[in-house]
């Protein structure tokens, strides 16, 4: 019952920090205009960015096929993909569930260790962390600074602001940083011998060593060229879903593929915040994105970044739900509580 309790409160608080978000993006905003905006938009070019959707989960379940076959076990693409799917359903309920979810639910469906599967998730996300870098760095290298001058002044800058004021200087938090991964280092590696009797320490060992099976199986992949192609046409799916819904509005519409690209990096970030989905996160980042990158006021941004947010929130809610019935039926409660036990 306190678990439940607890787990309510963790859904709660995130999503009233979503829209926290959302109050701080629509604030100011004439809403008559987005309203207009809204009405005027032509709807039928979320449906190729929808269908880019979809096709994301296969090129995703397929990548990770790729990275599971290493630890001996070949789960079948269509069990991957409703566990992809369901991941992203569940991360409408509370920010990062989803990749404990989809580990968790191909686990229960193909027999494969979940904390395993946590390894190859793990590297899943490293890849897209350096891919979105990499796209940072060839537009800036390409000769645009419109996304490196965005981030500089509108992420960058008050972020080390912020840990400045938190620990009188940034250089402490890193300094507490460096302490923390250090203090992992001696419980891993020198206190291990005299921890692992203890049921605690041994399941957080038992876990971390699932986790480096799964990071050391990126070595021993057959297909190398081919998951190297499919990280390639993800992000390119990505960026198409990204560009289709500029298509929607007459102000946005003549950005082009470049300004797919600028949305596609700061929208990353916004995505990546502590929240479902990235609710509120990426209509602010976005819509302010393109009011200071390209001048388009923000009733024009707020209006592309909720047509495009909300359409793929629909996806993921329609496919995701399905996938989870297909996988689990009237069961998939049990599969979901046991992810607020790991």
């Amino acid at each position: 019952m306190k678990k439940d309790l607890k787990q309510t409160a963790r859904v709660i608080l995130f999503l009233s920090l979503a829209i926290l978000l959302l109050w701080i993006s629509f604030r100011g905003v004439n809403f008559k205009d987005l309203w207009e905006s809204l009405k005027k938009a032509d709807y039928w070019w979320l449906l190729p960015a929808a269908a880019m959707a979809v096709f994301s989960f296969f090129v995703r379940a397929r990548r990770w096929t790729l990275l599971i076959e290493p630890l001996g076990y070949k789960p079948a693409l269509i069990n991957t993909y409703h566990s992809v799917a369901t991941g992203y359903f569940a991360n409408l309920l509370f920010p990062r569930l989803g990749e404990v979810t989809k580990c968790a639910a191909l686990g229960e469906k193909e027999k494969i260790p979940f904390d395993k599967l946590v390894g190859t998730v793990i590297i899943e996300r490293t890849i897209d962390m350096l891919t979105v870098f990499a796209i940072l760095g060839l537009t800036l290298i390409a000769g645009s600074t419109t996304t490196g001058s965005f981030l500089s002044g509108n992420v960058l800058a008050p972020l080390s602001q912020k840990l400045s004021s938190s620990f009188g200087s940034a250089t402490l938090f890193y300094l507490l940083i460096i302490a923390l991964i250090v203090l992992v280092i001696i419980l891993y590696f020198v206190l291990r011998k005299k921890l692992s009797d203890k049921p605690f320490f041994k399941k957080i060992y038992a876990f971390v060593d699932g986790i480096i099976d799964g990071v050391k199986s990126i070595a021993k992949l057959k297909r190398k060229w081919e998951f190297l192609f499919l990280t390639i046409l993800l992000w390119v799916v990505y960026l198409f879903m990204t560009y289709f819904p500029l298509l929607c509005l007459d102000s946005t519409k003549e950005l082009g593929i470049s300004g797919g690209m600028f949305i596609l990096v700061i929208g990353s970030f916004g995505m990546a915040a502590p929240v479902q989905s990235g609710l509120g996160a990426f209509h602010w980042i976005v819509s302010r994105g393109l009011l200071i990158a390209y001048g388009i006021p923000l009733s024009e941004g707020l209006a592309y970044a909720t047509l495009s947010h909300e359409s793929q929130l629909l996806i993921i809610a329609i496919f995701g739900a399905i996938s989870f019935f297909a996988l689990f039926g009237r069961k998939g409660g049990k599969v979901l509580s046991s992810t607020g036990k790991i």
